[in-house]
């Protein structure tokens, strides 16, 4: 029996209202609509998938730790935290495997106080700008760097 290499997507604060918050920014696809699009992504490679949304740092931080030695990849999509979590940077620092950060829109182009990513500097990589479509790159690009 082979075991699948695991992929952690974790979803920060507000994510939970995706389809209905801001759809001219964000889309007007779900939360589910997008971790399906993962799930389906990371089939096709071989890979587990699994989700944890929360609005709590500390979840996040908890589910980051629980990953140490258990996935092969995190997908994160920080929301807000994205600029203000020292924490969750100092949680994906500590973690071994591949970080990849991601966004459904471009922070860079948006107000002047989301162009700070605290997590990108322990990011493998980051992915931003490409809406719903993200997700289904940020695993590619985690089965990229696992090849």
């Amino acid at each position: 029996m082979t075991i699948q290499p695991a992929v952690l997507l974790l979803s920060g604060p507000n994510l939970n209202l995706l389809g209905t918050r801001e759809p001219s920014v964000y889309g007007t696809g779900t939360l589910d609509d997008h971790v399906a699009a993962a799930t389906a992504a990371a089939a096709a490679h071989g890979l587990a998938l699994r989700h944890l949304q929360s609005n709590r740092e500390s979840d996040l931080i908890d589910a980051i730790h629980s990953a140490r030695g258990t996935t092969a990849a995190i997908v994160i999509n920080p929301g807000a935290f994205t600029h203000t979590s020292w924490a969750i940077h100092d949680a994906l620092a500590a973690y071994d495997g591949i970080v990849v950060e991601l966004h459904l829109s471009n922070p860079d182009s948006r107000e002047p106080w989301r162009r700070t990513s605290v997590v990108a500097p322990v990011a493998t990589g980051t992915i931003s700008g490409f809406g719903a479509h993200g997700y289904v790159l940020a695993i590619d690009a985690v089965a990229a760097r696992l090849s």
